[in-house]
């Protein structure tokens, strides 16, 4: 080989990897030419909004409903808001619902018979302490005939609380409580963990809060409520199923509410 061949080969440096730059787990990047942080939204984090917003306006729209009763006046409007308001709730979160549905990956419920069954045996020990244990009679709520029996307004208010009740009340909860924070408490980047694990805190808190979120004259059912609908979750694998089960006790408490009057279930 020449002198000029060797002086090119010699010339040449040696290839050197390039690292590739990755972002920390808390979803911040840092700008390589300022100690700025710059904040990144990870598909994690857009999930879990998805999950948890239509939840929490829900949850919203209740304590509004409660401190416009309380603050408001005597007005009927304000008395009692609950009457416009959770109409205007209904279709809110719908939409919200609706917005972010392709993040919930929902499926054709699986174990038809099982899930069923567990949105009737719901119904049973939700009424039970009235129906066997003799428990006063809840008269007291949101009673529809405040309008005139059959009126546009009597109808419109029943149709839209059963929409409520019985469809996006099953869908924003088991969305919340089974499709996230079941999975959440076991890893932050709860969209690896497959539908239906579980760890024991896990299980226990979303049983333990599913019934806090309700009246306290609900607890106990609302306990023995959120351990079955996580049962349904771990042997279905399917949050479909936990929908549908949660919507078939709610339709039925529905009919239960208007055939007897016991307002204070709704």
């Amino acid at each position: 080989m020449n002198e000029v061949g060797k002086k090119r080969k010699t010339d040449v440096s040696p290839a050197v990897p390039v690292p590739k730059r990755e972002l920390p787990a808390c979803g911040v990047e840092k700008n390589p030419s300022s100690p700025t942080l710059i904040p990144v939204q990870t598909s994690s984090s857009r999930a879990s909004f998805a999950f948890c917003v239509p939840f929490f306006t829900f949850i919203g729209f209740l304590a509004l409903s409660q401190l416009i009763a309380r603050f408001g006046g005597r007005a009927f409007p304000l008395a009692q808001p609950q009457y416009w308001l959770y109409p205007v709730q209904t279709v809110v979160c719908a939409a919200l619902l609706w917005r972010y549905r392709r993040y919930y990956r929902l499926e054709w419920p699986k174990r038809l018979p099982l899930t069923l069954g567990v949105g009737v045996v719901v119904l049973a020990i939700w009424i039970s302490p009235q129906e066997l244990f003799g428990a006063a009679r809840r008269t007291d709520g949101f009673d529809p005939a405040v309008f005139p029996p059959g009126s546009a307004l009597y109808w419109g208010t029943v149709v839209f609380r059963f929409l409520r009740l019985a469809a996006v009340v099953p869908f924003l909860e088991e969305i919340f409580w089974r499709g996230f924070l079941l999975r959440y408490l076991i890893r932050d980047d709860f969209e690896s963990v497959p539908f239906g694990s579980f760890t024991g805190m896990s299980f226990g808190i979303v049983a333990l809060c599913f019934a806090l979120e309700h009246q306290w004259a609900d607890f106990w059912p609302g306990l023995a409520a959120g351990a079955l609908y996580n049962l349904l979750a771990i042997r279905s694998r399917s949050l479909g199923s936990c929908v549908l089960a949660h919507g078939v006790n709610n339709l039925l408490l529905g009919v239960y509410i208007m055939a007897t009057g016991q307002w204070g279930f709704w």
